[in-house]
């Protein structure tokens, strides 16, 4: 049995009161280190009685417990008030801060804003996930109209259709737990709440890549085409067919990362349009690397340089290092990069022209498969894409081309054993 001292010490922390034909326990949590306001963590009894009021005694004892586990005060701001302190803290690029901002405001924003940081829990974040597996919009199966406009209006002369649910794609799930993720460690941090409870919440499995690239009598057939359009366009096509380099590494590339002499291309940064403003940035795993060049590729880049010095010459412009190596063609500016919108736009036309089901990326697939097959090993791979992790995320996309490689590897031991006489 409890002694006075400790009963008075629990009272001076809770209280228990009646409310109508209940019991209320109301237990001091601590002041919200955001509000500067007191919290309570409350609880309620049916009932007036002797045996109620045991019962809400040893409902104050828990809630009390939870108190004292607690290393800090919880605080009772909403997820949205968090999301915002995050984002003001967290360093990202422009247009992963925009992808972000999208995925906030579209979905976590109306599913989650207004729950309490202490009330997040791993089976809301589940149930949420589940949800949008099933319907992006969160239907619940109830059959509505897709309104084109909240305004009022005509709906056959707007053509507003009856909604159908369309599930949202598991990797676009996985990043709306990335990033609920991101803002409750930040709230631990904070020591806004206790635990983050994303950390345990199940969320969609990966799906292994499936990298398509195209075969070598297509790549012949694309990079043919692409010197039929002309020579600046085919020179483009084939270094990213021979580097493996990104759509925003070819654009920023410029004259003074190129050692014809060396024969040696060095890849420090990429090429981004923001909202119609283009604007250098660091690679996407921010580091450098220098890609090795083959005879024929120096010869083509050389070709490429003079025509860019003479192009320049007939405008009065003496080519310098600092300048791009590929420059657009609506606007041959070559303080201007090549649009990278406008690379993918062209060769997504000639492909289709060609009748070859493919895209620009697919040709960093290409070079990095050619490679493997050919035996290449993997640090080296890795290294001309410029994958982190010494090799792992190569493996992890092109693991059936890295499984052929070992056959061809195992094949040439083989060959090499000294023949045994059979019996």
């Amino acid at each position: 049995m409890a002694s006075d001292d400790t009963t008075q010490t629990r009272r001076r922390r809770g209280s228990v009161r009646q409310r109508g034909n209940s019991l209320q326990v109301r237990v001091f949590a601590g002041v919200d280190p955001v509000t500067g306001k007191e919290v309570y963590l409350t609880g309620s009894v049916k009932g007036t009685s002797k045996a109620a009021h045991k019962q809400a005694d040893k409902l104050m004892t828990k809630l009390l417990a939870e108190v004292d586990e607690q290393r800090s005060t919880a605080t009772t701001v909403t997820f949205s008030h968090a999301i915002d302190e995050w984002l003001k803290n967290i360093e990202l690029e422009d247009t992963t801060r925009d992808g972000y901002v999208g995925y906030i405001e579209r979905t976590i924003r109306p599913a989650l804003g207004t729950v309490q940081l202490r009330k997040m829990s791993a089976r809301a974040l589940e149930s949420l996930y589940s949800e949008l597996r099933r319907c992006r919009t969160r239907c619940g199966g109830k059959p509505f109209v897709e309104h084109k406009t909240t305004a009022k209006h005509d709906c056959v002369k707007l053509k507003c259709k009856p909604h159908k649910c369309r599930p949202m794609a598991s990797s676009s799930v996985r990043q709306i737990h990335a990033i609920i993720s991101g803002v409750l460690n930040a709230a631990v941090r904070w020591e806004w709440i206790a635990t983050n409870p994303a950390k345990v919440a199940q969320k969609p499995k990966q799906k292994p890549p499936q990298p398509d690239p195209p075969s070598s009598a297509e790549a012949a057939r694309l990079v043919e085409e692409a010197f039929k359009m002309d020579d600046d366009w085919g020179t483009l096509v084939w270094l990213v067919m021979t580097t493996g380099v990104r759509r925003g590494e070819i654009c920023a590339l410029r004259w003074s990362r190129i050692d014809l002499e060396e024969g040696t291309i060095d890849i420090r940064r990429g090429y981004t349009l923001r909202r119609g403003v283009g604007k250098e940035k660091d690679t996407k795993t921010h580091q450098m690397r220098r890609i090795a060049l083959d005879n024929e590729t120096l010869v083509l880049l050389m070709e490429h340089r003079q025509r860019c010095r003479e192009r320049l010459v007939e405008a009065g412009i003496e080519l310098t290092p600092d300048m791009y190596v590929f420059m657009g063609v609506r606007n041959p500016d070559p303080t201007v990069p090549y649009s990278p919108h406008a690379v993918s736009s062209r060769y997504k036309d000639m492909a289709e022209r060609l009748k070859i089901d493919t895209h620009l990326h697919a040709l960093r697939h290409y070079s990095a498969t050619e490679l493997l097959t050919a035996g290449v090993d993997l640090r080296t791979v890795a290294g001309r894409l410029g994958h982190g992790g010494g090799g792992a995320t190569t493996l992890r996309v092109y693991a059936a081309w890295v499984a052929a490689s070992d056959r061809k590897a195992a094949e040439i031991l083989g060959s090499r054993m000294p023949k045994r006489k059979r019996k």
